[in-house]
């Protein structure tokens, strides 16, 4: 397919304002794919790559306005591109706003643009992310240069917020489930459970053509492929005991959430069962035999060079192939250090040993979702614990707290009707040292990427909110050079609406790799004012929610406090305004 016409037709389903109509837009683009489709599947989410697939782009928003510029013609520079886009708020406007082609020299004979397809777009932005090393900011911006010249008015708006992961056209992972159904006439059911153990639209929107029902019902977990955290929902004790004739309760760590895939055999190495022709399949993939464990962060980044304690830990004791979900937790002298302790080990791309030295970690495993073949993800809570305890030898957490804590192992799950029982967990957890308790329906399935009432988290502390950076103010006097107030906002279906601002709770220290995290992302700046792409997500506390007019929301925080960077959660994962609204509601 050209570019120019999903272009086309990405522009027609920005137009279109009901559900119904979008999937009906999306449906007829994955029928005119043809080799295609896998790549469409992704961009009309504005994704580039698989879900499961950590691999990003990695080019802030100052490279593109440099290659934007650069595209623009000689007159043009970065600063001019930041401030057209103060002015619309849109990156892909803005790159429609200018005349591309003029560098190619073509014109001048009469040869116009050569046009692009989504394959090589596909083809150029995967060599894009690929480059690494010094001088690869310079290969990006020339790869982004080339292709911007080639773009006319629509392909440029669409390129740029593709590039930046803005394209905010409507188009949710609901509608490329239900258009998937639609376009090749499978049950909307079988599409989504092949997205849960796939964690792939392309690859489903594939199956779905060429193999329909039978297709999509082989799709399996793959050992080593990640798939999406299910979440919980803040909740009470008296909730879960009024909805489930029994509780299952767990410790609620302070740690980093974590997904562990375990072959003794060696595990599928992603990212080379999908190409932009669409023609490879899960038996395209390789293998690395001297690979055992792979371990993904919550939103499946590849973590596992970060921790390899927890490495040799799974090495050493399992001996089937798994994918377990779990936590890990900082210790130190047998007791857990806060959450951002476990983001130092995170972030360590370098000397690991020293940092384990600094910092260890251990394991709490508190779910099962695959084991020796068996998919365990339609199996209820207790017994994809039971097999959790078969297949993982070590100490149970959560049950005496006069224990050795020094420990890495299965997280304990009590299954309890008793308010008095599940009180005495809850105690144990907070003189251990943890935050609270989870509360889980023990008859409950596993569902990927879901927060539902299923799992309910109840901490006995001030309520708090993930939500994402969206602006932000230059300080004053010693702080000049610092960003020191930050504009916090809550994720819709359509943007990002604000909420408030946060400025309290933030150390100095703490200020400055703010800032350096920040900086990167700036869109543009009036005063001290900065604008800032929604990148980063902030844990937020606050004593209460108030109805105002000041922010967009409709709504502001009281007293809110800073907790912590959650680079764990993308923007995608942070909370909606529908919680919000919830929280406010039952205030």
């Amino acid at each position: 397919m050209e570019f120019a016409e999903f272009a086309e037709r990405a522009r027609d389903i920005e137009g279109t304002s009901a559900d119904t109509a979008i999937v009906d837009a999306v449906t007829e683009l994955l029928l005119a794919a043809d080799d295609d489709l896998e790549v469409l599947a992704r961009f009309v989410q504005g994704r580039v790559f698989p879900a499961w697939d950590s691999t990003t782009l990695d080019i802030g928003p100052n490279y593109c306005y440099a290659a934007i510029a650069r595209a623009a013609g000689q007159n043009v520079s970065a600063d001019d591109v930041e401030a057209r886009l103060a002015e619309s708020g849109d990156i892909g406007a803005v790159a429609a706003s200018y005349d591309f082609g003029g560098q190619t020299g073509l014109a001048e004979f009469g040869g116009g643009r050569e046009s692009l397809t989504v394959s090589e777009v596909y083809d150029e932005l995967e060599a894009l992310a690929d480059a690494e090393g010094s001088g690869s900011q310079d290969t990006k911006i020339d790869i982004l240069f080339g292709l911007f010249n080639r773009t006319d008015e629509d392909e440029a708006r669409y390129l740029a917020r593709l590039v930046l992961s803005e394209m905010r056209i409507g188009v949710g992972e609901g509608s490329v489930r239900d258009a998937v159904a639609a376009a090749f006439d499978v049950p909307v059911e079988e599409v989504e459970r092949a997205l849960q153990v796939s964690n792939d639209y392309g690859r489903v929107a594939r199956v779905a053509r060429e193999e329909g029902v039978e297709g999509l019902e082989s799709l399996d977990l793959d050992v080593g492929r990640p798939v999406q955290a299910m979440l919980a929902q803040a909740g009470t004790v008296t909730d879960a005991l009024e909805e489930w004739e029994t509780v299952g309760v767990e410790w609620k760590y302070d740690g980093a959430r974590v997904q562990l895939h375990y072959d003794p055999e060696g595990l599928t190495m992603p990212g080379t069962d999908v190409t932009s022709s669409g023609d490879a399949s899960p038996s395209d993939a390789t293998t690395d035999d001297a690979l055992s464990v792979r371990i993904f962060s919550r939103n499946m980044e590849d973590v596992t060079d970060a921790l390899p304690e927890v490495v040799e830990y799974a090495e050493a004791t399992l001996d089937e192939p798994v994918i377990l979900d779990g936590e890990v937790v900082a210790m130190e002298d047998g007791e857990p250090l806060p959450f951002q302790e476990v983001l130092r080990r995170f972030r360590r791309k370098h000397d690991v040993a020293r940092a384990r030295e600094e910092v260890a970690v251990e394991l709490r495993a508190f779910d099962c979702l695959h084991a020796s073949g068996d998919d365990l993800l339609d199996a209820p809570l207790t017994e994809r614990h039971d097999r959790l305890q078969a297949v993982l030898a070590g100490t149970v957490a959560g049950t005496d707290p006069d224990a050795p804590s020094s420990f890495s192992g299965v997280s304990a799950l009590t299954v309890t009707d008793d308010p008095d029982e599940i009180a005495g967990v809850e105690e144990n957890a907070l003189d251990t040292g943890h935050e609270g308790i989870m509360l889980k329906n023990p008859e409950s399935t596993y569902s990927p990427g879901r927060r539902g009432k299923n799992w309910l988290k109840r901490k006995p502390d001030v309520e708090t909110l993930d939500l994402v950076v969206t602006g932000a103010e230059w300080g004053e006097g010693r702080r000049a050079s610092f960003l020191g107030t930050f504009l916090l906002s809550a994720r819709t279906d359509s943007g990002y609406e604000t909420l408030g601002k946060v400025a309290t709770g933030i150390t100095d220290e703490e200020l400055a790799h703010l800032t350096e995290l920040l900086e990167p992302h700036i869109r543009s700046q009036d005063g001290q004012d900065v604008d800032i792409a929604p990148e980063v997500v902030f844990e937020v506390g606050y004593e209460e929610i108030q109805a105002s007019p000041t922010y967009s929301s409709g709504y502001a925080l009281r007293f809110p406090r800073f907790l912590g960077v959650r680079d764990d959660r993308t923007p995608d994962d942070a909370d909606s305004l529908s919680r919000v609204e919830r929280l406010a509601d039952t205030q």
